[in-house]
């Protein structure tokens, strides 16, 4: 590519020459040329709206995504367009969230916080995080920081993979370890054999009392399944995400029982932006000196 041009929403990138770089203080999206564009990264938490602009950028090479997931981005995958995920961007975010969750539901900060709320002093025992069996479903980048962080914790951790690598389990044994699982924590991509994953037959495996812990993607859990375990008091359930999303008022899972849920937040702490950050810069210098992008992981 002998000229990049290349919109950000951040204005103040270290970039080497050659690189002509636009964000939204000089190149608002919905009032500028876009054909000028030919590297893209969508804003973070843009969602559709952000990607909608893909189809209105005729010479863009790359859309560099800032999120390691990018199933919602293939569909604007085209012929000369290379699609690039932020693969470690969020691993830190992400996996405290996970372990966070895993351990605010086991040891009852939600019914803490509303005793609080209603100056309450209810002293009773929770299930503690020590001693659980714990399932890491997807061993990626952030499954490993994942079963990482939980390493300092008096727990036993069997991680999963859809390969079996790196000494993780096969994720088509998983119904064999189901019912020793405590704890399910689930971090792996939305794909046709992801979706609907924890469906009714799935989650009745998981043994009574059991955690599930979602920091990957709504549709891989079955959202009416898992509100009927919830209700019956058999599972419990701590939600980064959700199906549909956002979860839209008066949707049944906001009043489920035994449910921990917060606003897809496990990438958007102060870690993202400086990792986010050094991922643009490191892809555009790539870019200009003619080497191969990193995080590729569709190409037209």
């Amino acid at each position: 590519m002998s000229k990049i041009v290349a919109w950000t929403q951040w204005s103040d990138l270290t970039l080497p020459d050659g690189v002509t770089l636009h964000s939204p203080k000089d190149f608002p999206l919905d009032t500028s040329d876009l054909s000028l564009i030919n590297f893209y990264v969508p804003s973070y938490m843009g969602g559709a709206h952000a990607l909608s602009y893909v189809a209105k950028m005729p010479n863009l090479k790359t859309l560099q995504m800032p999120n390691a997931g990018y199933d919602d981005a293939l569909a604007f995958v085209r012929p000369d367009l290379t699609l690039c995920n932020a693969s470690g961007v969020h691993d830190a975010s992400t996996a405290e969230l996970a372990v966070g969750l895993a351990l605010s539901s086991r040891r009852g900060f939600p019914e803490f916080i509303r005793d609080q709320m209603t100056q309450t002093w209810d002293h009773r025992r929770f299930t503690s995080l020590s001693d659980s069996n714990i399932g890491v479903i997807g061993f990626g980048s952030i499954g490993k920081q994942v079963v990482k962080n939980l390493s300092g914790f008096d727990v036993r951790v069997t991680s999963f993979s859809k390969s079996g690598r790196e000494g993780s389990i096969k994720i088509g044994e998983l119904d064999n370890y189901l019912p020793t699982l405590d704890i399910v924590i689930l971090i792996l991509p939305l794909t046709d054999e992801s979706r609907n994953m924890f469906d009714k037959q799935r989650l009745a495996k998981m043994k009574d009392g059991a955690l599930i812990v979602n920091v990957a993607r709504g549709p891989i859990i079955d959202t009416d399944a898992l509100i009927s375990e919830l209700n019956s008091g058999r599972l419990h359930a701590a939600l980064d995400v959700t199906d549909p999303e956002p979860l839209p008022v008066g949707h049944p899972l906001w009043g489920a029982k035994n449910l921990l849920l917060v606003p897809h937040v496990g990438g958007n702490s102060t870690a993202f932006e400086p990792r986010a950050r050094k991922l643009v810069e490191s892809q555009l210098k790539l870019l200009a000196e003619g080497k191969p992008l990193n995080n590729i992981v569709a190409e037209g």
